[in-house]
């Protein structure tokens, strides 16, 4: 076997232990999703996330695998079997993917003020219109989760709630703001606050801890709430990850230039297979 044949052997078992590892990935990241989706009741226990948003992340994880396992697949049976088709078009669908990545990155960078005056937009609709209307749940209790994961209150500070038409309550001038800006850990005193429910949603029972409950609590004059808004702790949650973000971003870009890169040169070199082949005949 000369030197060129043992090359190509190299990368062709390579580029097939490779992809049947993300064959293995994408089906553990599919079962995971679908797992999610058929125990929902225990994950909301664990990570205190509401059945709706968590209902559209499992079902994102399972769609993501079921494209890593179709992906993997390709870059497998292509690989072991030589197949130039096969191959083309995994070489097709990773060039699309990283070109998408390539755009996205520009855009996000070229478009960040932009994006956050959107981003803006949306979180204050959200707060101005919470528990108006029954639709809009999933984005309400998405922002729930995110004010307790990074322990803020409102967008710019707590204020954003006080001026909430559908949180007014005609028994007192009191402002209220939804159970995930209290601060639990601040004190070991539950009793400092107390639970109001809408008319049009129903009440969901005796709240074990604030962040399991779509009830509002009043805000007492020295409550135990978080003081700073979720701007400044999305900010700082950016900084602290940005080295992380950055090299996972560059890690599956040289992941796929990898892939790609191996995948053309076999399918390339696959005629000098072909052609030794053929003398044999």
């Amino acid at each position: 076997m000369s030197a060129q044949d043992r090359c190509l052997s190299l990368i062709k078992y390579l580029l097939f232990v490779f992809n049947l590892f993300f064959f293995v990935l994408g089906s553990l990241i599919f079962c995971f999703g679908i797992w999610i989706l058929i125990d929902k009741t225990s994950f909301v226990s664990f990570v205190g996330l509401s059945f709706m948003p968590l209902q559209i992340w499992s079902k994102a994880l399972a769609i993501s695998g079921i494209l890593t396992m179709g992906l993997a697949l390709l870059g497998c049976v292509g690989a072991l079997k030589e197949l130039r088709c096969l191959l083309g078009l995994y070489f097709g669908i990773l060039l699309l993917l990283f070109a998408t990545q390539i755009t996205l990155g520009i855009l996000i960078s070229t478009q960040r003020s932009r994006l956050a005056r959107r981003v803006k937009e949306i979180v204050l609709e959200t707060i101005q219109k919470y528990r108006a209307k029954p639709e809009r749940a999933a984005a309400e209790e998405s922002w729930d989760y995110v004010q307790f994961q990074l322990r803020c209150c409102g967008w710019k500070s707590p204020q954003d709630w006080f001026r909430v038409p559908s949180l007014s309550s005609n028994e007192s001038e009191v402002p209220h703001v939804p159970c995930s800006c209290y601060n639990s850990s601040a004190t070991n005193d539950s009793t400092i606050f107390e639970k109001i429910s809408l008319p049009q949603f129903s009440r969901l029972g005796p709240l074990a801890r604030p962040r399991h409950s779509t009830d509002l609590c009043v805000v007492p004059e020295n409550s135990y709430i978080y003081r700073e808004g979720c701007e400044q702790s999305l900010q700082k949650w950016l900084q602290n990850n940005l080295i992380s973000i950055v090299g996972i971003c560059l890690g599956v870009g040289l992941l796929e230039l990898s892939f790609m890169t191996l995948s053309i040169f076999l399918c390339r070199n696959l005629d000098h297979v072909y052609d030794r082949l053929a003398r044999y005949r």
